[in-house]
């Protein structure tokens, strides 16, 4: 018995070991500091993301509207700002929902997450590609400011058919820069992520779906709950129209 108790041991003290190793290869190779200066912009010919010195998509953070990039934090991963790359929190809530459920309910990747994956990784659907995705989501948050990280992530995100960015997308939905997006067209962006082709039929008909309205509605109730809006602004957003009615928006059709 104390043969077979040390081989076990042995066992796990070896596997292990290989976890470490494979951990501290990813690591150490994976260069998160470039982001610090360079740009990222979606390659429509690869169809994949690129680190270039300079972007013309790109869109600094201070120049994205604070209620337009809330509306995004706020619907993809509210604790952005309070959790080291991964949300253990949320995780447990996932997988709690998807055992009751059978199946895989929803995601439960971080912003910091998705800037990892589609920046160093493919969309390869495997364990590996998790473990190596948190991986480097703790290493750029542990060289990077949540501001740079973020600034990756609002000019990376897919927002429409060959749609990736806040910038692209605040031009074709709203023909505007992002500086100037008020709270209400930030929550029609953060309500397009999930499935940006298929949630953009509302853009397409010129009339908020009834689930593109919950959705909005929801975001601007947390952004007030948050008090990143008052409750005025709040009702003055709900009440509001995105004009899409004009003429204005039809060459981009």
């Amino acid at each position: 018995m104390l043969k077979i108790a040390v081989k076990i041991l042995l066992g796990f003290l070896s596997l292990g070991l290989v976890v470490l190793g494979y951990v501290a290869f990813i690591y150490l190779r994976v260069d998160v500091d470039q982001l610090n200066t360079k740009q990222v912009q979606y390659n429509s010919k690869t169809q994949s993301y690129e680190l270039l010195k300079l972007s013309k998509n790109w869109t600094p953070i201070d120049q994205i509207s604070n209620v337009a990039k809330w509306a995004v934090v706020i619907s993809e991963d509210w604790a952005f700002y309070e959790h080291h790359g991964i949300d253990f929190n949320q995780l447990e809530i996932v997988i709690e929902e998807s055992i009751e459920e059978k199946e895989l309910v929803r995601g439960a990747s971080t912003i910091t997450q998705q800037v990892a994956k589609n920046i160093y990784l493919s969309n390869e659907r495997s364990i590996f590609r998790k473990i190596k995705e948190a991986i480097i989501a703790y290493k750029l948050e542990s060289n990077l400011s949540k501001e740079v990280i973020l600034a990756h992530y609002l000019n990376l995100i897919h927002l429409g058919e060959g749609i990736h960015g806040i910038k692209q997308a605040s031009r074709h939905y709203f023909n505007k820069s992002p500086s100037n997006l008020n709270a209400r067209e930030g929550a029609f962006l953060a309500m397009l992520l999930p499935s940006p082709v298929k949630y953009s039929t509302s853009f397409r008909k010129k009339e908020l779906t009834p689930f593109a309205t919950k959705i909005i509605e929801s975001i601007l109730r947390k952004l007030k709950q948050a008090k990143i809006i008052t409750a005025e602004e709040m009702q003055s957003q709900l009440d509001d129209q995105f004009g899409w009615e004009t003429s204005s928006f039809d060459w981009y059709l």
